[in-house]
């Protein structure tokens, strides 16, 4: 009888055991309370509802005067109160140069400056846009400054290192330290042609390395994006990283454009971008685009693993759907980020 009771509770034990394993693994079943992770006490970040508007000071030298139902404001306050936290700037060598960007030198660095400034005081943050040229560059043109123009590979690789360090310097200097830099725009064919082309991945990302070093001089701490412009182009983008990564390229955040007509369909930037924030442990912001601005955004704030940092609109005061009309009055669109920012709260 003894040996019988003691076979019977040794099998109740083992059955209890196996239940309860069950009950942990089994499918849709909730853990153990024990088991439950203990919640971060951290916040959220704030999900970026960027701009671009490198050509207000050009607008404003011109006699715009921004408005928001009928109140003139501070371009910089009416963003703010549609939801805005961020905004991008880009910068150019030496914009008088021949064929230049702007005989009056916007987008130098005084003029970056200055509207850094500004940024600073409104208790924004500020992305800087190292164009690497005295005028745009993109996947079609990236023309390097008239001024290093005869320089050999090594002295053109000291001068983007130079330069990068001495615009973060003069920045820093004045309080108005860039919070995201991105060394070049547009990448994904190369910049500072002929010697930056991915067709030479060794010298191309030297250059880049270079861009990296200049900033990380000046200031360790800053954030460097790599802007490509391929929004709904997955195997382009995968092309792009891999050779950067390949080579040793550092960098912390991956920016992407988007424009329907050269970038596909919604459906296509989001296959896209899913699929970097997956594979790769870089973040991602959409960093310029137009349309479809509550889509796109969306799409980026619900990358998987929180990987979608945020979006930046690219000159809503006067190109594509912009907000603002001609006079700088907003136009309802405007409206669409307030909404934004109410929805995502901090996330």
């Amino acid at each position: 009888m003894k040996t019988l009771l003691k076979h019977v509770w040794i099998l109740a034990l083992l059955t209890a055991a196996v239940c309860a394993a069950a009950a942990v693994i089994s499918p849709g079943a909730d853990p153990p309370t024990t088991q439950q992770q203990p919640q971060s006490s951290q916040e959220p970040a704030e999900f970026i509802i960027g701009a671009d508007i490198s050509w207000v000071q050009q607008q404003e030298q011109d006699g715009v005067k921004f408005s928001d139902n009928g109140i003139q404001k501070d371009i910089l306050e009416i963003l703010k109160d549609h939801g805005f936290n961020w905004i991008r700037l880009r910068i150019f060598h030496n914009p008088k140069a021949e064929k230049g960007y702007s005989p009056k030198g916007h987008c130098d660095l005084e003029h970056t400056v200055q509207m850094a400034k500004r940024i600073k005081t409104a208790r924004m943050k500020f992305l800087i846009d190292f164009h690497y040229s005295d005028t745009w560059a993109d996947p079609g043109k990236q023309y390097k400054p008239l001024a290093w123009q005869d320089l050999d590979f090594d002295e053109l690789t000291k001068a983007v290192e130079d330069y990068s360090r001495e615009v973060m310097a003069s920045l820093k200097s004045t309080g108005a330290s860039p919070d995201m830099v991105q060394v070049g725009n547009e990448i994904n064919h190369g910049f500072l042609w002929p010697d930056g082309k991915p067709a030479d991945w060794d010298r191309f990302t030297t250059l880049i390395k270079a861009g990296v070093r200049g900033v990380k001089q000046a200031d360790p701490n800053a954030q460097v994006m790599l802007h490509i412009a391929c929004g709904g182009q997955n195997a382009e983008s995968r092309y792009f990283i891999d050779n950067v990564l390949k080579h040793g390229v550092e960098f912390d955040i991956l920016g992407q454009s988007y424009y329907p007509r050269w970038h596909g369909t919604l459906d296509d930037l989001r296959n896209n971008l899913e699929d970097l924030a997956v594979r790769y442990k870089h973040p991602i912001i959409l960093v310029e685009y137009s349309q479809h601005k509550r889509q796109v955004n969306d799409i980026v704030h619900d990358l998987p693993g929180v990987k979608g940092l945020g979006c930046f609109i690219w000159e809503p005061t006067k190109w594509g759907e912009a907000f603002f009309d001609k006079q700088g009055r907003t136009l309802p669109l405007i409206d669409i980020y307030s909404q934004i920012a109410d929805d995502y709260q901090k996330r």
